[in-house]
């Protein structure tokens, strides 16, 4: 086990594989993740509008590097079809030090 304070994971969810797979495309190609994970058919009730909504989304599991955050966020808002798409980030503790070195390297 290895310490993984300088890493971080992103949650963000999109409206459809299509999209996921656009902004998961733009963040490995701008070098700003790892990985990323596509997990479809989720659903989501939430609060908008000063109503309950819910929909089909598809959530998106970033891992990145610290360092890389305010960028990702940058090229995640301006790229997403929602007027405001999540960006969670969630701190990591420890992993796998050959699963670290890679994101490392990645």
């Amino acid at each position: 086990m290895k310490s993984a304070e300088r890493f971080s994971i992103v949650l963000s969810t999109a409206p459809d594989l299509k999209t996921a797979r656009a902004l998961a495309r733009a963040a490995l190609q701008a070098r700003l993740i790892g990985c990323a994970n596509l997990i479809p058919k989720i659903e989501s009730h939430y609060w908008w509008q000063g109503k309950i909504e819910s929909d089909a989304e598809v959530l998106l599991v970033l891992k990145t590097q610290k360092s890389k955050l305010a960028a990702l966020e940058k090229l995640v808002l301006a790229q997403h079809p929602y007027d405001t798409p999540e960006f969670l980030v969630l701190p990591l503790c420890a992993g796998n030090k050959k699963y670290l070195d890679w994101l490392a390297a990645s």
